[in-house]
Formats: structure tokens, C-alpha cells, sequence
């Protein structure tokens, strides 16, 4: 999502800022912005970002206020009419969504029975239809008395969002209101970039550097009123809220490409410097041991620690499942890893001493906020492993450890997985000198993690070499990723990188159980990757290799 409302034209910075979220989703995209005849101008295109410039080329549609949506297709396919922005009937609203509507069918239904047309098969087009017709009943109900412009759109969302189930980030534009954009967030994020005399809006952050150098991170429940000169916030509960107002940390360069041909590339080659902004100021030589400022417990409280629950999803999980094996080895405390997405709906026994990592990059991921909370609410210490200062997760935890890999703009975590995995081995550090790890043991385990950024600048002088394997293997349709000990959750890893980046379909497994049942997969169509470094299992994982 983005968004922009103030003196320039708004269109220059949505394609720039949609350019920048591409990474997200890509098959289709839209901009609408109120033209200066106060009328809702839709352009909508399917495939890259490229496609929608090339149709606003033939036809602009300049306005001063706009949105713009780029789109990974779930409701209905990769459509031009199933493409965000949408619009009401009459073109009323306009709105461009993340999220999940879950009750939408039931909402379409009523909205059916009272004459609404729909074109798509999304979710996301109920949400216009809904606002139009909230926006209907409210000027009935104002008719003839003096109204606050921006109030009664603000109470016209709220209305329509307190009949949604689900999850949004909503940018809602009006025709008839030229100067008033609309925001709100539940469970999908949302921020606001503070301009001079102009507000932008986005889905993230990546998009408004080098256009705003202040930013509000909007909350669940809060709604948003934008104008070019105001910004107002209220939330559900607790009405006018004074927002809070943060330093955007993101320079415009670090958004940029800078040579290479996509971002995925460009932050596989920044690991090492992130590797060294995790570990900057967090090892301590004298106490041989790791040092964090955020955990806002005492070492004293941390000592009564008797088990550690990580939770977290998708490459954050495997992160996690990494965590297990380290903080075990060696801290000697048992650790539970657990899919925030199961997690918040279930209901385990967790035992007293028992303390929550939340581990997340974005900070944002509403399953590991959802089974965060739940955590807190039990009692629970709730900390989190994060990489974007000032997100809703870094917020709602008691306290936590940032990664300062800097903004991470590929769809697949590269940078943020490697600095969580070694911001989890100097916690493991940490809770093994509370406990039984000697000093040298200490020490020689912040030799070899001062070593690894180094390390991994060597390993990335294999590129050449990786391009030519991939070139040689690129036509396989199945792919087997085995590993055991530290390398099985990196197997899991490499498996879903090639499938969320080739659409390639892979398993991760632990090597020595392939011999249990999957071996039967394993034939000349099926390339299996091993990761098997020098180690005590080296021996047997060529065994598995045989």
C-alpha cells in the first residue's frame, strides 16, 4: 500500500514508492487518485510495476491526493478487475486493502439484497461497497446540520471496519471530500510518513525515504485522518490519541540497488555487515559473555529462567529452531519452538519460569503478535528478537534484542534470518555463563562469532560458482534439502527460499530420516543439496550423502 496527500502530484510518488514494495507482490498493480474535475481515476495493470507507468504514460491521472496497491493474488486470480485499487458503484470511495476479510461472503450478500453490483472476486471490494454505503446512511443522518468534514469520515470508516472480521490495512480515498484520506489498521501494518505540508502512507517503510524523514507507526485499532496540513489518530478504545512521532532510519540509499540487479542479491551481500552491527557492543571480553541493554531483566530474574518458548513463523521459525539447538548446548536450558500461527490458537500447559522470545524482522507478523499477547496476558516475560525499531511487536514486548540489519526489501529473508541466528547464539552465550559455561568457553565462542563476518565474506565469493550450478539445475522440478544437528533447520531454510523465489517445488529434512520412507522420492529427477560442514556428524551425513 501506499498513499499520499499535499502540494505535488501525487502519482509521482506512488509509482515510486509501489516500485519499491514490487518485492511484495507483483501481479498486478493500480493507482487512483481525485482528479482536479473531483473525480476518482482508476489505472490498473496486470504483471510488473512497469506495465502500470507505461499505462498512466498514455493516460495520467493527476491529482494531488492518491493510492496505490501492488498485488500477490488470493482472493480471485491475477486479474485487471480483481486489481486495488476498487472502487463502489458509483465511484464514490475508492480503497486499496492488505489483509483478510473473512465474514465477506456474509457482507456481500446483505450488500446484494440492497442493489450492490460487484465486478471482483476479492475480499477487498466489499470494504469500498461498505464505506459507500456507511457513507450514505451518515449523510442522511447529518443532513442539514453543520458537519466536521473530517470527523464524520472518520466516524463513516470506523462504522464500516466494526462489521469486518478479519485483517486490513485500509487506505480509503472520497470523491466528494478532495482533500481527506483515511487510514486504518488492524492486524496488517500501516505507517504514516510526516512531509512539509504533505502526509504519506505506506505499508512499510522502505517507500518513503528520501520523501519524509519523520514517521508514525499506526496501532491495531487506531484510525487515521489525513489531510495536507493535518494528522489525526484516534483509537477504538481510547479516542484522540497524540501520535507518536519517530526518525525515519531509513536514508534513501539504503533503499536503492546500488548495482545489483535485485534486492535479494543485494542483502544476501550485506549479511556480513549486519553480521557485524548485531554483534557490535554486545560482546564483552572481560566477562566472556554477550551484553544486551533491551532484555529489561535483571540477570538475577534471568537466573531463574528454567525454560525458554520460541515462537515465531515461516524463516523466523527456522531461526527458532536453530535458537533450540544453540541455547541448549549451550546454556542447558530446555526450549520449546513454536508456529505463532498455532500457538495463538492453542492452549498449552507453560510452567512457571518460563520466558517468550517472540522472533520476527518486521516486528509486524500478526500471528507472532496475536500468540505475544496471549503470552503477556498468561503472565508470562514476553521478549522479542526483532529487526524494526519501533514496530508493534518491539512495542507490545516487555523488552527485547533489535538486529540492526537495516530494512530488509526482498520477499525472502536473507540478512535478518543470519542476524537472528547469531543474535540467538550470543542469548544462548548469555544464559550459559548465568548458568555453567566456563570463561574460556566464553571466550573462544566470541572469537569464532567475531570471525563470522569475514566468514561469510568468503563464502560469498562462491557466487560465480553458485550461478553456474543453479543454471545446471534450474530445470528440476523437485529438490531435496537435507542437513542434521545446526544444518537441519538451514535445510528447511534453503527449501523455502527456492520455493518462495523459483516457484521450485523442495523439502527440507533431516538427512539421517530420508532412509525412513521419503528415500523413495530420491531419483534422477530429484536433486538433493546436502549442507554438511566439517563437524562431529560430518561423517555420517556422508553416509546419508552415499
Amino acid at each position: 500500500i501506499v498513499g499520499y496527500v499535499g502540494p505535488r502530484d501525487a502519482s509521482e510518488f506512488l509509482i515510486e514508492g509501489l516500485r519499491r514494495l514490487e518485492y511484495r507482490g507483483y501481479d498486478s498493480a493500480g493507482i487512483g487518485t481525485i482528479t482536479p474535475q473531483q473525480q476518482i481515476a482508476v489505472t490498473k495493470s496486470v504483471g510488473r510495476i512497469e506495465s502500470l507507468d507505461q499505462e498512466m504514460a498514455k493516460s495520467p491521472t493527476p491529482g494531488s491526493i492518491g493510492i496505490g496497491h501492488t498485488r500477490w493474488a488470493t482472493h480471485g486470480p491475477a486479474t485487471q478487475v480483481n486489481a486495488h485499487p476498487h472502487t463502489d458503484p458509483n465511484s464514490a470511495v475508492a480503497i486499496v486493502h492488505n489483509g483478510v476479510i473473512e465474514n465477506y461472503c456474509k457482507i456481500k450478500e446483505q450488500l446484494q439484497e440492497k442493489g450492490h453490483e460487484f465486478q471482483s472476486a476479492t475480499d477487498s471490494e466489499v470494504i469500498a461497497h461498505l464505506i459507500a454505503e456507511t457513507l450514505a446512511q451518515a449523510r442522511e443522518e447529518f443532513n442539514g446540520a453543520e458537519v466536521d468534514i473530517p470527523e464524520m469520515l472518520r466516524l463513516v470508516v470506523s462504522r464500516a471496519i466494526a462489521q469486518l472480521q478479519g485483517t486490513y490495512g485500509l487506505v480509503v480515498l472520497f470523491r466528494d471530500y478532495p482533500d481527506v484520506m483515511v487510514a486504518a489498521r488492524l492486524g496488517s501494518p500501516l505507517v504514516v510518513g510526516v512531509g512539509h505540508d504533505e502526509y504519506f502512507v505506506a505499508s512499510d517503510a522502505s517507500p518513503l525515504a528520501g520523501f519524509a524523514n519523520k514517521i508514525v507507526y499506526l496501532a491495531d485499532h487506531q484510525v487515521a485522518v489525513l489531510s495536507a496540513d493535518s494528522l489525526h489518530v484516534t483509537h477504538r478504545e481510547h479516542g484522540r490519541i497524540k501520535p507518536s512521532v519517530e526518525p525515519l532510519q531509513i536514508d534513501s540509499h539504503q533503499a536503492e540497488l546500488n548495482g545489483f540487479p535485485h534486492y535479494m542479491l543485494k542483502e544476501i551481500f550485506e549479511q556480513p555487515e549486519a553480521l557485524e552491527n548485531a554483534l557490535r557492543g554486545r560482546l564483552s571480553d572481560e566477562d566472556a559473555t554477550a551484553v544486551f541493554g533491551g532484555l529489561n531483566l535483571s540477570p538475577q530474574e534471568l537466573r531463574r529462567i528454567n525454560r525458554i518458548l520460541l515462537t515465531a513463523c515461516g524463516t523466523s521459525w527456522h531461526a527458532s529452531l536453530f535458537g533450540e539447538y544453540v541455547i541448549e548446548d549451550l546454556a542447558r536450558l530446555p526450549v520449546d519452538v513454536e508456529y505463532a500461527s498455532e500457538l495463538r490458537y492453542r492452549n498449552p500447559p507453560v510452567d512457571h519460569g518460563t520466558l517468550l522470545f517472540a522472533i520476527t524482522q518486521s516486528g509486524e507478523t500478526a500471528d507472532t503478535l496475536a500468540a505475544l499477547k496471549e503470552m503477556k496476558r498468561k503472565g508470562h516475560p514476553t521478549l522479542a528478537i526483532c529487526n524494526v525499531v519501533g514496530s508493534t511487536i518491539a512495542q507490545e514486548a516487555n523488552g527485547g534484542i533489535y538486529l540492526h540489519a537495516g530494512p530488509e526489501i526482498g520477499v525472502a529473508s536473507t540478512k535478518a534470518y543470519t542476524s537472528q541466528c547469531i543474535a540467538l547464539t550470543m542469548l544462548a552465550l548469555y544464559f550459559g555463563r548465568l548458568h555453567h559455561l566456563s570463561y574460556a568457553a566464553g571466550r573462544r565462542i566470541i572469537d569464532a562469532l567475531r570471525a563470522l563476518p569475514d566468514q561469510v565474506r568468503e563464502a560469498l565469493e562462491t557466487n560465480d560458482r553458485v550461478r553456474q550450478i543453479a543454471a545446471k539445475y534450474c530445470h528440476f522440478d523437485n529438490f531435496l534439502y537435507l542437513g542434521r544437528q545446526y544444518n537441519f533447520p538451514t535445510a528447511l531454510e534453503g527449501a523455502l527460499k527456492l520455493k518462495e523465489i523459483s516457484y521450485i517445488h523442495a523439502e527440507g529434512y533431516p538427512a539421517a530420516e530420508m532412509k525412513h520412507g521419503p528415500i523413495a522420492l530420491v531419483d534422477k529427477h530429484t536433486p538433493s543439496v546436502f549442507i554438511m560442514p566439517q563437524g562431529f556428524v560430518y561423517d555420517k551425513v556422508m553416509a546419508n550423502l552415499e
